[in-house]
């Protein structure tokens, strides 16, 4: 598969979101940075979040919704940039909206029931306007975080936990009739999926363990999910560390293959151009936002 450098030199890139004009916005986590990538490769820094922003999605106001981490420790290995665990000058996890004409950053939920956000990570619009985002949690020298799934409204007004705990949630996509939730676990290398009672609700599990999902499929070895997208025939396209890639699963977990991309930390994937027949792919420890012509077309989103 023919991978296309569109550009380099970004700060740990995450969160890719194609647009109309053929620009690709993406965050810069090390950056603090929301970027657009223009066809040609310029890069023009939109907004300064701070702190770790990672995915982001377009809501229905044309606003970017953005979840950010609150940051991390950075080490260099090799001229590679690797995140690591919480930082000194931690802001705290935050959704934050962003306006796209003037830049203005305004943070727009920090806590839910009285419990701080640790480290929000990626983020889906269903057809009501509501988002579904994963909180990864963050990472300390002796523990780190136990989070989960939540479901938000863009107008500030409501945020629930709906899915709790999971180990490292990151990845979020809906099913092309939104009737199934995926998220990808970073740790174990996993891939749940939840059915969807009503916009932001799932049927409670008859038994009070475990996160009431159902297992798509595990992966073998060394493999870390990231973050996903759902192609326009329902497989789920995740993201993978290690074995640097994007794993395609289709929606029983029957078939799963794995693409291979020249970055051990490859984070994330958006599709857009013609048909969105266009796979955007951040490269993040090498700094790099490729394009692939995919053999399927993705999902159109929500908005």
């Amino acid at each position: 598969m023919d991978v296309r450098e569109i550009t380099s030199g970004l700060a740990f890139p995450e969160g890719p979101v194609a647009l109309p004009d053929g620009s690709v916005l993406v965050t810069e986590i090390k950056r603090g940075t929301l970027t657009r990538v223009d066809p040609d490769g310029r890069k023009t820094v939109v907004a300064e979040t701070r702190g770790g922003p990672n995915g982001a999605a377009i809501g229905p106001d044309g606003a970017v919704y953005v979840c950010n981490n609150g940051g991390f420790e950075w080490h260099d290995a090799g001229g590679l940039d690797i995140p690591g665990n919480q930082p000194a000058d931690y802001i705290g996890g935050r959704i934050q909206r962003v306006d796209l004409a003037t830049g203005k950053v305004t943070d727009l939920y920090t806590e839910c029931d009285g419990r701080p956000l640790r480290g929000p990570n990626d983020i889906v619009f269903d057809a009501t306007g509501g988002f579904w985002f994963t909180d990864f949690g963050k990472t300390r020298e002796r523990d780190r975080d136990r989070t989960g799934v939540f479901y938000a409204r863009p107008d500030g007004s409501s945020i629930r936990e709906v899915i709790f705990p999971l180990d490292g949630p990151n990845g979020i996509g809906l099913s092309p009739d939104q009737k199934r939730l995926y998220v990808a676990e970073t740790f174990s290398g996993r891939l749940w999926a939840w059915d969807i009672a009503a916009p932001g609700e799932i049927p409670r599990p008859a038994m009070p363990m475990g996160n009431g999902g159902t297992l798509v499929v595990g992966l073998p070895g060394m493999q870390l999910f990231d973050s996903l997208a759902v192609d326009g025939e329902g497989n789920v396209c995740v993201a993978t560390l290690v074995n640097g890639g994007i794993t395609v699963v289709s929606p029983d977990g029957a078939r799963v293959e794995h693409v291979a991309m020249p970055d051990f930390m490859t984070t994330n994937i958006c599709f857009g151009g013609p048909g969105l027949r266009t796979a955007y792919i951040t490269l993040s420890a090498t700094g790099r936002l490729v394009a692939v012509d995919w053999p399927r077309p993705g999902l159109k989103l929500s908005f």
